[in-house]
């Protein structure tokens, strides 16, 4: 009787294990990768089965990190993100330079090196001119009116289109309000006050300022104390008295101006990248609509409450001298914008497209607050004055 090797008795037997234990390296691979497209954020798909995961995102922002007022935007989204969504969406939240510098954190998202971005649309617009739109026009939409031209007007879906090429979707991301028009470290009496001065002032009011015969310069939020301080620029617009205290601008200039005809409702952006927000599942993509949804009015709220309070500090404490800009500059500027506005559009089909649809609506509104906002305040101040 033929008698059968030890080695060949055990060679089906190691085979068998080697296979399973190829099949058990192949399972645990694709476990792990399974696991990078849940937690390492946006970019790869997430399917219904992904229901369950967490995703991780990575928002940069233009602003110092946790800095009042704007800085309050994202990380309110943020917070709003997590405790909706029960930590299954962690949004992790870098200021200016921790990531990226600020003026790149359009091309971030873009790229796909965040997954989220925070800003102000007026930055791009040397990319896509119509994002001007998207923050200020001069002497254009309030705070409350921009929001209704975005949501309810076809604001949103023109922005979209707009940011579409770039693999972007955007949301309104907040709003200080009418803003003020600046630090100022000489007075303005005149028009030819304007000539020659070097002012930090973004967007069309940047060259609306130039074609006065100023300088319009763009500096970064965290440069401008420094810019102002050593003679870099003379002058410079930045949001309102709640910000412009913490950055202390009273301590390097000496005059406040208003009213913010540049920036009568400055509109910040909560952008995202496209491939990030569609690996989300459905509940996950809806709370973070509705999130920006809420800090964007959050932020106004906030403006609404604190502006005051720290305007009597800035004039009462140290000593800021706040004045009016004579009607002649105003006049000035409004001419200017007009101008502006008129080769903005002229060279850009798009933005053309947008222009039409803001100018709609902010004839429509504009009509309507007249016997409604305006007639009110108008008459309140009245009313109230008589009673001094």
């Amino acid at each position: 009787m033929a008698t059968t090797s030890p080695e060949k008795r055990y060679t089906p037997v190691i085979i068998l294990l080697l296979v399973a234990a190829l099949v058990t390296v192949i399972g645990l691979w694709a476990m792990e990768r399974a696991g990078e497209r849940r937690i390492g954020g946006g970019h790869a798909g997430a399917s219904g089965d992904d229901a369950g995961g967490t995703f991780e995102w990575k928002l940069v922002t233009t602003w110092p990190k946790n800095f009042p007022g704007l800085g309050s935007g994202p990380e309110n989204f943020a917070r709003f993100v997590n405790e909706m969504s029960a930590g299954r969406l962690k949004v992790h939240v870098y200021g200016a330079g921790e990531i990226v510098p600020a003026f790149e954190v359009f091309d971030a998202v873009s790229q796909g090196v965040a997954d989220a971005g925070h800003g102000a649309a007026y930055y791009w617009k040397g990319k896509i001119p119509a994002s001007v739109f998207f923050t200020a026009v001069p002497f254009g939409l309030t705070a409350q009116e921009i929001n209704g031209w975005l949501h309810y007007g076809g604001g949103l879906e023109l922005w979209r289109e707009a940011y579409a090429p770039a693999n972007i979707i955007p949301f309104a991301g907040g709003n200080s309000g009418v803003q003020m028009a600046g630090w100022f470290n000489r007075e303005i009496n005149s028009v030819e006050d304007l000539k020659g001065l070097k002012m930090r002032i973004p967007g069309l009011a940047g060259e609306v300022f130039a074609a006065a015969g100023g300088t319009a310069v763009r500096i970064p939020g965290g440069e401008l104390y420094t810019s102002l301080q050593t003679g870099v620029i003379d002058a410079l617009e930045w949001v309102g008295p709640y910000n412009d205290l913490a950055f202390g601008f009273h301590e390097v200039a000496k005059y406040y101006y208003y009213p913010g005809w540049h920036e009568p409702g400055s509109m910040l952006e909560l952008i995202i990248n496209r491939d990030s927000f569609e690996a989300l599942p459905e509940d996950l993509q809806a709370i973070v609509t509705h999130a920006a949804r809420a800090a964007n009015q959050d932020m106004l709220d906030e403006f609404t409450a604190r502006n005051n309070a720290a305007l009597r500090e800035l004039l009462d404490r140290h000593g800021v001298q706040l004045r009016r800009l004579p009607d002649d500059v105003l006049l000035e500027l409004y001419r200017g914008s007009e101008a502006v506005m008129q080769r903005l559009v002229q060279d850009d089909p798009m933005a053309a497209r947008v222009y039409a649809s803001f100018k709609a609506f902010y004839g429509g509104v504009r009509a309507y607050h007249h016997i409604s906002e305006q007639a009110y305040i108008n008459a309140r101040d009245k009313v109230l004055d008589s009673q001094d």
